[in-house]
């Protein structure tokens, strides 16, 4: 009878540690007009949906811009965190850059099995290298009046990291 109560008392513990809404599995190639942009400055980056581009100089923030690679194993590493953060949290929208890519085809691919639910834009002619520098992943914090606010260097290890920066340098809570 004991062992038969703490099996119950165990799987009722861990339900209760569950998340209220599920976290994607499967991605989606999400339309760049989600994107809020100043009057277009710069070059403009094609959007993976095919819609029509952004110039990475008129995205308007508050937002968190993600320079990543399907290439670069500790951009693979925070693609949950951001998906969690925008899964549950989610205020500050998450916009990527595709980097050093073979094809927008591959990224494509990458996206739909990898559970990225934000929009990508890409980077076909590397015309961000000399903006973003040379590693990723890198992610800057974007503020309302479109000012670059804080340049995180490397990966996001957990998704209370971002939230902490985002709080910090955002504003947001």
């Amino acid at each position: 009878m004991k062992k038969f109560l703490v099996c119950i008392l165990t799987i009722l513990a861990l339900t209760g540690c569950s998340l209220t809404e599920p976290i994607p599995i499967k991605g989606e190639v999400v339309a760049c007009s989600t994107i809020k942009v100043l009057p277009v400055q710069g070059e403009v980056l094609d959007c993976l949906d095919g819609s029509s581009g952004v110039s990475v100089d008129s995205i308007k923030g508050p937002a968190l811009l993600n320079v990543w690679g399907t290439w670069c194993a500790p951009c693979r590493q925070e693609l949950p965190h951001f998906a969690h953060y925008i899964a549950t949290k989610g205020s500050i929208p998450v916009i990527g850059i595709a980097v050093e890519e073979k094809s927008p085809l591959v990224v494509k691919k990458f996206v739909e099995t990898h559970g990225m639910t934000w929009p990508i834009l890409y980077d076909a002619k590397g015309s961000t290298r000399g903006k973003f520098g040379m590693g990723v992943p890198v992610t800057w914090f974007i503020d309302a009046s479109g000012t670059v606010a804080f340049k995180k260097y490397g990966p996001f290890n957990s998704v209370e990291e971002i939230e902490l920066d985002v709080a910090k340098y955002l504003g947001d809570k």
